[in-house]
This record gives C-alpha cells, structure tokens and sequence, in this order.
C-alpha cells in the first residue's frame, strides 16, 4: 500500500464524535493518516455536527485531518430550494480547491450528488484517482419519496448521477443493495461496497454515565437519529400507542435521540395521546450515546417502504452491534436479510403495530433469546462491520485500485 499519498474529500456534512452526527468520514480520514497519508476535507458547518465556520472560508485541523470549511451551513429545516442552493454553492467552491490543491486522489462523498461536481470537472483537467461515493441513492430516492416531479429535471439529474459515475475510477456504496441497484442501471463499473461501521472504541466500552432516574427498572427501546419524514416516525408513535394499550404501567418505554422536521408534530401526538412511555430528549453529542443504547432492549431503526430506503446503511444500527445491542427494524432490504440470518435483533412489519408492540415485550421478557441476539450483534461489531478493517480495505481500493 503507498504511504504519502494526499487524498482530498469532499463531504458536505463532516462531524466527529463530539457533534450529533455521522463520523463516517472522520473515521476513515483518521485512520488513513495514521497509515501515513496526508487528507484534507472540504466541508461546511451542518447544524447537527460540531465544526464551526470562521469567516468564509477557515482551515482548521483535527486529529491529523486537514479541514477547509465553506460556511455555506445546510440544515433540514431550510426549504428546498435554499438547500439546492446552499449545496450548489459549496460545489462551485469545491471545483476550485479541486483544481487547485495537491492530491494523488480525489474522493466526492454524496449526498448531495452536488458533490460530485468538482470531481467532474477536475477529471476533465487534471490526471488524478478520481472515486465517487453513494451514501444515498439519487435521484431515485427523491422521485420515490415524490420530491422530484419533473421530467426534464429527473432527466438531467439521471445524466449528472451517470456522469458522476462514468468520471469515475471507483465507485463506492454504503450496502450491497446500493451497489446491485447501479450496477443494474450502469453495468461494468468499477465498484466497492463499505457500509457504515461499528465505533467500538466509543460504543464497545461500558459506559461510566449515569441515565435519568425515570428509567430506573424501565425496559428501553431507543431511536437514534433524526426526527424526519424519511424515518417514517408516525409508525413508531403507533407503536407506543400499541404499547401503552397492552403495558398500561409503561414498563416499556421509548426513547427518541436526535432532532427534526417532525419533533413538534411528535411532540403534540405523545402529549394528545397521553403517551407516558415516550420520550423526547433533543440531540446528543454522539459521545453521550453510548450509556442510552448500552441501557437498551434493542435500539429502533424504521423507514419508508420503498425500494430505495431498503438499501440504505444506517450508522445508528452498527453502533448498537458495537454496543452489543439488538435491533428492531422495518426496511425490507439487505439489514432484513442480516436479521434473518445472523440472529441480531428483529424484523417488524410497518403495516402492523399491533404485532410490532407484542413482538417488542416479547422480546423484552425472553432473556436467553436476548443474550443470543447480544453475542450475535457484538460479533457482527468485530467481524464484518469493523471500523479499522474497512477503513484499510477502503484506503486499498482508492490507492492500489
């Protein structure tokens, strides 16, 4: 593997641990310097990490990564068209430091797919390694969820989303459903599945913090992540709807951890509903998480029921494997089929409440299938979704490829 060599990251949304967001790219960019590279990302402040703008453009660096923030801050509250153009204009930023900067590789992790632009552009001048990365299939996944409405715009962004694909010398995906979905439209590229990973060294120690005194002798079921449309948060308010009518004492509770378009209309549904076994708690820094999950029956990931949400790759179930914790989920996709096969939590159907509520209890109250399912998560957290082994299988691919 060649040390010394530069990689510039364009990723619009860069946290670490401190903030209350995903740390992919951390990760991996501090792990590829202590094997000897030299990465700098261009990024700009998102309202759920912790990197803060100085003036227009600052450099600033953490943990040995080199950081050029562009304060053009994004949130999921903006309107649409003010988050197009927040991120159009940190890809026109992005194209001058793509072709200006030194580096032996250039990676654009998306989304948005706006960040594909300076890879784009800088191939056509520059003879460099060139990856794209797909964290969210697109545009598919906003002509499903309906976002996306017109034919010339959806045939544009089919040409950009091909484009960005075929200026590549790599493509990477966050699951094996991501990858089988390009490949089945761009057949014959070059392509690397690296899901999100497992934070042992954060999730996998026995957290010291102490949890709030209502959670005493309490069974736990905890959503982390944001409080959004595409989270299909409804259905877990039907869900504790269904709770409350089969465990009226609230021995099970609902934990939320994050932030949201929907937390007001949550709220006012948890408070119309008189849903005492539910609880808000706001964002956390993702290093004040682990005590929540470690605490918990099983942790609650669910989407909308499309074929794009099926192939997504959510951090917050790999770090309840690393916290050796199971999960309950609804997607239909590749996380059903490990489910199923590797025994680490279980799969719920969206179109029924009712059973999801009892299959929770039971779930709760069956202690030695539990332990089965804890063992089996931790391992997955070791094994397959290890943050050091992918990080290296990753860094393999863009500079030996």
């Amino acid at each position: 593997m060649n040390k010394g060599q530069k990689i510039l990251i364009f990723y619009q949304y860069f946290g670490t641990p401190k903030g209350s967001w995903s740390t992919r790219i951390y990760e991996l960019a501090k792990r590829w310097t202590e094997k000897g590279c030299s990465v700098t990302v261009v990024t700009t402040p998102y309202e759920k990490s912790d990197i803060q703008a100085k003036g227009f453009i600052s450099h600033q660096e953490i943990d040995g990564i080199n950081l050029i923030v562009v304060n053009c801050a994004d949130s999921n509250r903006f309107p649409l068209w003010k988050r197009a153009f927040r991120a159009l204009s940190f890809a026109l930023v992005s194209i001058y430091y793509a072709l200006k900067l030194k580096y032996d590789v250039l990676l654009s992790s998306s989304g948005p797919i706006t960040v594909g632009l300076p890879l784009v552009v800088s191939k056509r001048f520059r003879k460099k390694r060139y990856f794209f990365e797909v964290r969210d299939l697109w545009p598919e996944g906003g002509i499903e969820m309906g976002k996306i409405k017109s034919k010339p715009f959806i045939k544009l962004s089919r040409w950009f989303e091909k484009l960005c694909y075929s200026s590549s010398h790599g493509v990477i995906t966050a699951s094996i459903g991501q990858e089988k979905f390009i490949l089945n439209k761009y057949p014959g590229l070059n392509t690397l599945v690296i899901p999100n990973a497992s934070d042992l060294s954060l999730f996998g120690w026995v957290s010291q913090d102490v949890l709030p005194e209502w959670t005493r002798g309490k069974s736990l079921f905890t959503h982390i992540g944001s409080l959004g449309f595409i989270h299909n948060m409804s259905y877990w308010m039907e869900v504790a709807e269904e709770l409350k009518k089969q465990d009226p004492s609230s021995q099970y509770q609902m934990v939320f951890i994050g932030d949201g378009a929907e937390r007001t209309m949550l709220e006012e549904w948890k408070v119309k509903s008189s849903l005492e076994n539910v609880h808000f708690l706001g964002l956390m820094p993702k290093n004040k998480l682990p005590i929540w999950v470690q605490s918990s029956v099983a942790t609650l990931f669910a989407t909308l029921d499309n074929p794009v949400q099926d192939t997504c790759s959510p951090n917050k179930i790999f770090d309840s494997f690393a916290a050796g914790v199971p999960i309950v989920q609804t997607s239909n996709g590749w996380i059903k089929e490990l489910v199923n096969s590797e025994n680490c939590g279980i799969n719920i159907s969206l179109k029924d409440p009712k059973q999801a509520a009892e299959a929770m209890i039971e779930l709760a109250t069956d202690t030695e299938r539990l332990k089965l399912m804890q063992i089996a998560a931790k391992r997955l957290a070791e094994g397959e979704f290890n943050r050091s082994k992918l990080a290296d299988k990753y860094l393999e691919f863009i500079l030996n490829d």
